[in-house]
């Protein structure tokens, strides 16, 4: 039985949009401290980092992204707005490396045009998913409408 059909999916756009704000304030405020403190000044009077600092980060974001998927299974933000992104298949576990890494490598398209393109696939699939859902074969769940996600039970 495909567990992920016995969970209620929502749009939730609003907690989608504030938890994906949580964690691209952070990333932005980290990256602009970076590039105030590390970065140089280019000829036009921006800041830039270059090398082995320009990596820096790509690795924060990477962190603050796959890696708290990975280590807590959810991000800061989702944390906060009470969502849990779970594999399509409905196992109750973390996510894999790639299916963090699929979900996130699309964050740019689902968040452009102000986010027009997350959230109109989040109310045209069926399953509420955004572009980086899709790819990734992931739902996103609000934890407090699906409370067996904090206390699961074995099969």
């Amino acid at each position: 039985m495909n567990k992920a059909n016995t969970y209620k999916t929502e749009p939730n756009i609003g907690s989608r949009f504030l938890a994906g704000l949580v964690d691209y304030i952070i990333i932005w405020t980290f990256t602009f401290v970076m590039l105030k403190t590390v970065g140089v000044q280019n000829s036009e009077g921006a800041y830039e980092l270059s090398g082995l600092p320009g990596l820096i980060p790509i690795i924060f974001w990477g962190i603050m992204t796959i890696g708290s998927e990975q280590l807590f299974g959810v991000t800061l933000g989702n944390y906060t707005m009470d969502l849990k992104p779970i594999s399509i298949n409905g196992i109750q576990q973390n996510l894999t490396f790639s299916q963090s890494l699929k979900r996130h490598i699309l964050d740019p398209v689902d968040m452009s045009l102000f986010g027009l393109i997350g959230i109109i696939t989040i109310k045209n699939t069926e399953k509420n998913q955004r572009l980086g859902d899709l790819w990734a074969k992931t739902i996103v769940l609000n934890m407090k409408k699906n409370s067996e996600l904090n206390n699961p039970t074995t099969d």
